[in-house]
């Protein structure tokens, strides 16, 4: 039986839900502590007048929530275009197998190719090996000659007093 699975972009009234996939992903990632967003930023920074920093879209079977995809632009200097990057990805445990995160994947796909991206591209935890294996599955590539670095709180803090 294949399951009927509609994908649509996130409106202001989803920020609850956009909140409570988070907090269900940080879950699954052992850092539920780590969720410092609030329904007031995510409105502000997803919906925002000034600047939309990311966009979501949420899959639903039967109008019940299944899972979300978060992503936004970057832009690389090497092809001269946009890149597509997946921050978040998560699919209720309730609906795993289903091919939603397949589905949120290729959806993303579709959208990278439509503004033209060069690139699209996301991380997974190295402990997350079904992850991993699934993203390999579906043809994606890990980059293992990139080391990613992070500048956050007081390291931010003080990179930018410098």
């Amino acid at each position: 039986m294949v399951t009927a699975v509609d994908i649509r972009p996130a409106t202001p009234n989803d920020v609850p839900l956009i909140l409570s996939f988070i907090k269900d992903l940080a879950l699954y990632e052992k850092a539920p502590e780590a969720v410092v967003a609030t329904e007031e930023l995510l409105h502000k920074n997803l919906f925002g007048s000034e600047r939309r920093y990311a966009e979501v879209i949420i899959a639903y079977v039967e109008d019940k929530a299944a899972g979300f995809a978060l992503f936004f632009h970057n832009f690389s200097t090497w092809t001269g275009r946009p890149g597509l990057y997946l921050e978040d990805l998560f699919v209720r445990p309730e609906f795993r197998g289903l091919g939603i995160g397949k589905k949120l994947l290729t959806q993303l796909a579709h959208i990278a190719k439509e503004r033209e991206c060069g690139r699209y591209e996301w991380v997974v935890l190295d402990w997350n090996e079904p992850s991993r294996k699934f993203y390999e599955a579906m043809g994606a590539k890990p980059q293992t000659e990139w080391v990613i670095y992070r500048a956050e709180g007081k390291s931010l803090d003080d990179l930018a007093a410098m």
